[in-house]
Order: C-alpha cells, then sequence, then structure tokens
C-alpha cells in the first residue's frame, strides 16, 4: 500500500528567526502538490522537514499506511526521494548514478539493468548512459536526479524547484517527466516552484506558504 503523510504544526527557526510556524497538512492523495511563495518563506525547508532530512523545532511529520502510523526508520526513508536543484552527479557514468539507488536497495542485477535502462529512456538520456555524468548539462543533470527517482519508484517524491536554471527545451521535457509521474498516480509529489503557470500546468492542488503557515489555493 502507498504512503501518505501529515505535517503537524511543525516550527523551525535560523538565527532566531522564525522561518515555519505552525505549519501543518494532509498529503493524502497521488499526484502532484505545487507549493508556492516568496524567497525564504520556507519552502525548501518545508521539503527538508518532510524528507525527515532536516528536523523541525517543534511539531512532527508523520507518515502512514493503511492509516497507521509507520515508524522513521531506514526502511521508511527508502521509500521517499528528494531532488534538489542543481542536483550532485557522480565522477561516473550516467548509468552508475541513476542505479546507484537500486544497489543500495540490493536489487538483483537483470533487475538493476532493466530499471535502470528504463529510467534514462524515460527521461531521454539512454544514450548517454556510458558518458561521464559530470559532462552533462545543467539541464541533463536534473532529467538524471528525475532517472534516480524513476528507477527507485518511491511512494513519496520531492522536488525543489526542478525547472530552476534550466534552458526551455529542458524544462519542457522536465514538466513532460513530471506530467507523466503524475498521470501514472503511483506516487505522491510535492514540488516547489515560483512559477504560476507551472503549477496551474502540473498541480492537483497548489499550496501557498505565506507567514510561516501552509494553505491550500484549490482543490
Amino acid at each position: 500500500m502507498k504512503l501518505t503523510f501529515r505535517v503537524m504544526e511543525i516550527e523551525k527557526n535560523y538565527d532566531g528567526q522564525s522561518v515555519l510556524r505552525g505549519c501543518s497538512y494532509f498529503f493524502e492523495n497521488t499526484g502532484v502538490y505545487a507549493i508556492m511563495g516568496p524567497n525564504g518563506c520556507g519552502k525548501s525547508t518545508f521539503l527538508r522537514i518532510c524528507a525527515l532530512i532536516e528536523t523541525p523545532d517543534s511539531g512532527k511529520v508523520s507518515y502512514f499506511q493503511n492509516n497507521e502510523k509507520i515508524k522513521t526508520d531506514t526502511s521508511l526513508k527508502r521509500r521517499i526521494s528528494l531532488v534538489l536543484p542543481g542536483i550532485g552527479v557522480f565522477h561516473t557514468t550516467v548509468f552508475k548514478n541513476v542505479s546507484y539507488g537500486l544497489r543500495l536497495r540490493r536489487i538483483q542485477k537483470d533487475e538493476l539493468l532493466n530499471r535502470a535502462d528504463a529510467a534514462l529512456e524515460s527521461v531521454g538520456l539512454l544514450h548517454k548512459r556510458q558518458q561521464n555524468a559530470l559532462t552533462l548539462s545543467s539541464g541533463e543533470k536534473q532529467r538524471l536526479g528525475l532517472a534516480r527517482v524513476l528507477a527507485i519508484g518511491p511512494d513519496v517524491i520531492f522536488l525543489d524547484e526542478p525547472t530552476a536554471s534550466i534552458d526551455v527545451r529542458n524544462t519542457e521535457m522536465v514538466e513532460n517527466i513530471i506530467a507523466k509521474m503524475r498521470n501514472d498516480h503511483r506516487s505522491i509529489i510535492v514540488m516547489t516552484t515560483h512559477d504560476q503557470a507551472q503549477a496551474e500546468r502540473l498541480a492537483d492542488r497548489v499550496l501557498m506558504i505565506t507567514g510561516g503557515r501552509i494553505q491550500g489555493l484549490n482543490g
């Protein structure tokens, strides 16, 4: 069964400056949630806390399966992926970058090959599978990050500004990949964006962080 998760009264401060204040929301459906808000409002912080990478000062994030809360452990964290802008890549081939998460999960060789190649094909990078990932363009690296996610197939995917600082062609390709992920109805996808038109194109629900709190603008 797929995961759902609830954010409850999250508070986060940096250097005495309040970023998130009593932030609460229930992410209960597959599809895309787009989070908007001005620079510095806490969007990226919110994603990192939801992805269990950063700890809130107060409040909590709880994950559920079959309406039962599940333990926050390595098993849960492997069902969650966070893709950051300008994603880091390893000094090795594109294929090995994509298959890294599969190797961590001890996926058998034949399945690993099939899943990694299928993911690269989905993002238009199969022809570069043996190229050093460091030589990719910024847009290609962003698609590589999405290929890693597609190969793993997590229940919850966090995308922080997935089209930041990439060209128009790669932006269109990334948006098409996200739209396909949305249409597959397999994952909860939470993305941040400054582009309202992009949010309206891709999202089932548009949320806004303002004054440290999150609220729905639709859905």
